[in-house]
C-alpha cells in the first residue's frame, strides 16, 4: 500500500490508521500523518493495555539550514504545530512494515517501525536515504511518554512521572543513541476523535528526553521500546524489521493467497490473534475491544481455516472445551456464543477432516446443548412447546446485538430471536454430523433438529414475505411493536443465519429465500455490509456520531456492520446468484481506515461513512469468508462449464451434414 505526497498532506491522511501487533495483545498504532488523534494512538501499548511511549518527535538538522520539526501534533487552542506531515513524501504498508519518507530539500529521512513477536517491544528505524554527495544530517528525537490506562488520560498534575536512566515509571525502557534526559510536560495535546466520540480530547505529554546522532546515506539511527522483561536485550532494529516482513511473507503463502487484497486481509487477520497464554485467542477489534466469546467464534472460520492456520485453531477450541459446564455454573453474559462455538467446531472438522479432533470435542459441544436443554445462567431455555430458544426479559441484551442503556437494552431481544434459533437448529444439526463422523447414532439429534427445523419454519414465517425477528416478543419499547407478547416483523440482517448456516432451518424453502434476498438487498443492503434496520423501520439511525447516548442507540438501530457480508454472500451462493460484485467496495475501503483492515461499523445513510473500531476481526473475517464462497462459486461454475463442454452436442440435420 503506497500514499503519495498529495494523500500524505491532505486531511485524509489524518484519518487513514496503520496498526502493528506483537501477538500476545500489545499494539502500536497512529495516523499517515503522524497526527495522534485518538488517546490509543502510541507507539508502544502493553498487553494489559497501558499506554507507554506515545509519540518519537523527529528534528532533522541539515547544513545551512535552521531545524525542521517532522512531528505533526494538535493541541487544545485549535494549533496544528509543528506540521511535519507537509514534508512528508510517500507512506507505504510493505509486508505489514509502515515507512514514511520525509523530504527537506535534497535530503530525505525514512522511518521504520515494527514490533518483536511474542514480547511488548517496539523498533523505530530511521534512515537517512538521500542526501547531497557526502553530505550529512543530525537527528534528534524526543520521546514524549506517558504511563495510563488506553481509555483514560494524564495530566501534569497527577501523580509523577518517574525517569530511571532510562526506564520510565518502572514500567518500561527506551533504548537508542545519544539519550540526554529532559522531564518537560507538554500541556493540552488534542484527540480530535475523541472530541467527536464525545470523550474527553484533552491530555498532557511528557518529555522524558532525547536521543541523537548524525547519519550519512544508509546509516540509521534506532530507538528502541519494551516493556515486561526489561533486562533482555532487544535484537537490533532493522533486525526486527526483517522478521517482521519475513514473518508477513510466510503467513502469505501459508494462507495460499492469491491477489493483493487476499494479502492484506490474511495480515489483518494476523493481527487480532494473541498466543500470550496458555492457548491462542482473538482480540474483537483494536484499538480499544478485548477478547469476547461470540466475537472470537462468529470470527473462526475467516481468522484461522481461510488463512490455514488450522493447529492455533483446534488449540483455541480445545481451550473451550468446557464451556458447557461454564453455562451451567457461572453466568457469561453471552447468550448466543456458545452456539457459534458449536458452529465453530463443526467447520474446523468438516474443513480438515480432523476426526481427532471431532471425537475430543464431541462430548464439549453435546455439553453446549445440553445447558441450553436445562437452561442457562445467561436466561436462556428451551420452550417445552416448540422446542425453540427463548430469552427473558432479564436477560435481553445478551446476545450480539447487546448495546445497553442503564433503562435496559437498545433493542431488547427476549422472546425467541431469529437469529438465536437458527444458531440452535444449525448446533443440533452440528452435533448430529459430529456423532456420525466418530461412528455414533445419531438418529435422536437428527429427529429433534428436524422438530426444530419445523417449528422455526412454522413459527418464523412472517406475512411481509420474510422471517420474523423475533417471535413471542416482549412488549416492544416503539410503537410498531405493541404492548403485549408479539411477534416482531422488523427486517434487520438477523434472519439471514436461517439460510447461510450448514445446518440452517430454512435452507430447503427456497421461495422464501428468494423473497428475503430480495428484501435484504433492497432495504439492507451497502456496500460496505447490511444494515441493522432498514431505513423504513420506526428507530432507524442513519448516522453514528455524537456521543455515548446517541451511538449506542444508533448502534443496531440502521448501523451497517460489515461482518454481515459473510453470512448474505452465503446465501447468494446457495440460491444461485452472482456474488463477484458484492465485495469491490470492501476492497477499496481496504486502504480508507484501518489501512489492510476492515472497520467495525459503517454508518447506515450514504456514503457510508466507517466508523467505531478501525480494525474488527468479525469483519475481516467475514470478508475473507464471502472470498472464499465467491472462488468457490467460481470453480463450481467454472467446472459446470467444462462439464457442459465435454457434453456430446446433439446430432442436428446440419451437424450430420457437416
Amino acid at each position: 500500500m503506497t500514499f503519495g505526497p498529495h494523500a500524505c498532506t491532505t486531511p485524509a491522511s489524518f484519518e487513514a490508521e496503520w496498526l502493528l501487533t506483537d501477538g500476545i495483545g500489545g499494539y502500536a498504532t497512529g495516523t499517515i500523518a503522524g497526527l495522534r488523534t485518538r488517546r490509543y494512538h502510541a507507539l508502544l501499548v502493553t498487553p494489559a493495555r497501558r499506554v507507554a511511549l506515545a509519540a518519537l518527535d523527529p528534528v532533522l538538522v541539515v547544513p545551512g539550514a535552521p531545524p525542521v520539526r517532522l512531528a505533526t501534533h494538535e493541541w487544545g487552542s485549535g494549533a496544528i504545530d509543528p506540521a511535519g506531515h507537509r514534508h512528508l513524501e510517500s507512506f507505504e504498508i510493505i509486508d505489514s512494515v509502515p515507512r514514511w519518507r520525509w523530504r527537506v530539500g535534497e535530503y530525505v529521512l525514512e522511518r521504520e517501525i515494527a514490533m518483536t513477536r511474542g514480547r511488548n517491544a517496539v523498533a523505530v528505524v530511521h534512515r537517512l536515504v538521500a542526501a547531497p554527495p557526502g553530505a550529512q544530517a543530525r537527528l534528534t528525537l524526543t520521546a514524549l511518554c506517558t504511563w495510563r490506562g488506553a481509555d483514560s488520560e494524564r495530566f501534569c498534575d497527577g501523580p509523577d512521572m518517574v525517569l530511571d536512566g532510562t526506564t520510565v515509571a518502572g514500567a518500561y525502557r527506551l533504548d537508542g543513541p545519544g539519550w540526554k534526559p529532559l522531564g518537560e510536560w507538554y500541556l493540552d495535546a488534542y484527540h480530535r476523535e475523541e472530541a467527536a466520540r464525545g470523550l474527553n480530547p484533552i491530555e498532557d505529554l511528557w518529555a522524558a528526553g532525547t536521543f541523537e546522532g548524525t547519519l550519512r546515506v544508509g546509516g540509521d539511527l534506532t530507538v528502541t521500546a519494551c516493556s515486561g522483561d526489561l533486562e533482555t536485550p532487544l535484537p537490533p532494529g532493522p533486525t526486527v524489521v526483517d522478521e517482521a516482513r519475513r514473518r508477513a511473507r510466510r503467513l502469505v503463502r501459508q494462507a495460499g493467497a492469491r491477489d493483493t487484497a487476499d494479502r492484506l486481509l490474511v495480515l489483518a487477520a494476523d493481527q487480532f490473534i494473541v498466543t500470550g497464554g496458555d492457548a491462542p485467542d482473538v482480540i474483537a477489534g483494536y484499538p480499544w475491544f478485548g477478547s469476547y466469546l461470540r466475537d472470537t467464534m462468529t470470527a473462526y472460520e475467516g481468522l484461522f481455516l481461510h488463512t490455514g492456520r488450522t493447529a492455533e485453531g483446534a488449540a483455541l477450541l480445545r481451550s473451550h472445551a468446557a464451556l458447557g459446564v461454564r453455562m451451567r455454573e457461572e453466568t457469561l453474559r453471552d447468550a448466543d456464543g456458545p452456539l457459534w462455538y458449536v458452529h465453530a467446531v463443526e467447520r474446523h472438522v468438516a474443513r480438515t477432516g480432523d476426526a481427532d479432533l471431532a471425537l475430543e470435542l464431541l462430548p464439549a459441544v453435546e455439553g453446549v446443548v445440553a445447558a441450553y436443554t436445562k437452561g442457562t445462567r445467561d436466561g436462556v431455555s428451551v420452550d417445552p412447546l416448540d422446542g425453540l430458544l427463548a430469552l427473558d426479559a432479564q436477560h435481553a441484551g445478551l446476545t450480539w446485538m447487546n448495546a445497553v442503556f442503564p433503562r435496559g437494552p437498545v433493542t431488547p431481544r427476549d422472546g425467541k430471536p431469529v437469529e438465536l434459533n437458527a444458531l440452535w437448529a444449525n448446533a443440533l444439526g452440528a452435533v448430529a454430523a459430529l456423532r456420525e463422523r466418530c461412528g455414533r447414532d445419531a438418529s435422536v439429534v437428527h429427529a429433534r433438529r428436524d422438530a426444530v427445523r419445523a417449528q422455526f419454519v412454522k413459527r418464523f414465517r412472517a406475512p411481509d414475505g420474510w422471517l420474523y425477528d423475533i417471535v413471542d416478543a416482549g412488549p416492544a419499547p416503539y410503537p410498531k411493536g405493541g404492548s403485549g407478547v408479539h411477534d416482531d416483523s422488523v427486517l434487520r440482517p438477523n434472519q439471514l443465519l436461517a439460510f447461510s448456516l450448514p445446518y440452517a432451518p430454512a435452507a430447503d424453502e427456497t421461495h422464501l429465500r428468494d423473497s428475503v434476498l430480495r428484501a435484504v438487498g433492497a432495504g439492507l443492503l451497502t456496500p460496505l455490509g447490511l444494515r441493522t434496520l432498514a431505513p423504513g423501520e420506526y428507530g432507524y439511525a442513519g448516522v453514528h456520531r455524537g456521543g455515548v447516548f446517541p451511538r449506542d442507540t444508533a448502534y443496531h438501530q440502521g448501523t451497517v456492520w460489515p461482518w454481515w457480508i459473510g453470512p448474505y454472500a452465503d446465501v447468494l451462493c446457495a440460491a444461485g446468484r452472482s456474488v463477484d460484485a458484492l465485495l469491490h467496495t470492501v476492497a477499496a475501503h481496504l486502504g480508507e481506515c484501518g489501512l489492510g483492515s476492515v472497520s467495525e461499523i459503517a454508518e447506515g445513510d450514504a456514503p457510508h461513512r466507517a466508523t467505531g473500531a478501525p480494525f474488527s476481526a468479525r469483519s475481516v473475517a467475514a470478508v475473507l469468508h464471502a472470498r472464499a464462497v465467491i472462488r468457490q462459486n467460481c470453480n463450481l461454475q467454472g467446472l459446470e462449464k467444462k462439464k457442459l463442454a465435454r457434453e456430446p452436442r446433439p446430432r442436428t440435420r446440419r451437424n450430420a451434414l457437416r
